[in-house]
């Protein structure tokens, strides 16, 4: 999953930026409000954690803006500002959650997990199921029939993505659209290892080659 993070605070920004590694999403980080608001039109994104005192630009603002362009993209709202008040004009804005410092990472995770599932029609719960394999996103492993793979970091996230949906046919470049943050060479050859990786745990009709076109999760 590729996630856009609005915050100006250097520290936080680079505490969650590993957090977010951790849990396989790849990250692009902007402090400025007006970088975000372009960005979050132009980039593709899962999800954005958007920061509301940011220079340049406020990210109520940057909300607004947003919506009234059309963009659906999930928006957490995390921010020092706890008045109730703030809180509603951000959920009023478009917000899809809001969560206020200081936060425990968990939670954060946690909501994000959430939000996702829900952007994708999937049910909230602590892990995703498509037929009988399950992915469990607490601690990264996929089990079925009573059998656990542990996935390394870009498994577990290019799994996710299948997972999320299932049964549409994604293309190389959509994959690493949600795989790779702007800075980091994407190479399709590195795609097709993973993706062979997870045939090699899962069963090679996991996921279906169609020839210049993409991937499907079959999830059989």
């Amino acid at each position: 999953m590729r996630v856009l993070l609005a915050e100006d605070n250097v520290l936080l920004a680079e505490e969650l930026i590993d957090n977010f590694s951790r849990l396989g999403y790849a990250t692009d980080w902007r402090a400025d409000g007006r970088d975000v608001l372009h960005e979050g039109l132009h980039g593709n994104y899962d999800i954005i954690i958007l920061d509301l005192g940011l220079p340049g630009k406020n990210g109520l603002e940057i909300l607004h803006d947003w919506r009234k362009q059309k963009l659906g993209t999930p928006v957490l709202i995390l921010t020092a500002r706890d008045h109730w008040s703030e809180r509603i004009d951000g959920l009023k804005a478009g917000a899809d959650d809001y969560l206020t410092k200081p936060f425990h990472p968990e939670e954060l995770n946690l909501r994000i997990q959430a939000l996702l599932r829900r952007a994708h029609g999937s049910s909230n719960q602590p892990a995703l199921s498509v037929g009988q394999l399950t992915l469990q996103e607490n601690d990264q492993t996929a089990t079925r029939d009573n059998q656990s793979w542990s996935l390394t970091a870009a498994e577990f996230s290019l799994l996710r993505c299948f997972m999320l949906q299932p049964g549409k046919l994604l293309s190389k470049s959509q994959l690493m659209e949600h795989l790779y943050d702007a800075e980091t060479e994407r190479d399709s050859n590195v795609l097709e290892v993973h993706i062979n990786h997870l045939r090699r745990k899962l069963g090679k009709s996991i996921i279906e080659t169609r020839r210049g076109q993409g991937y499907i999760f079959t999830g059989e």
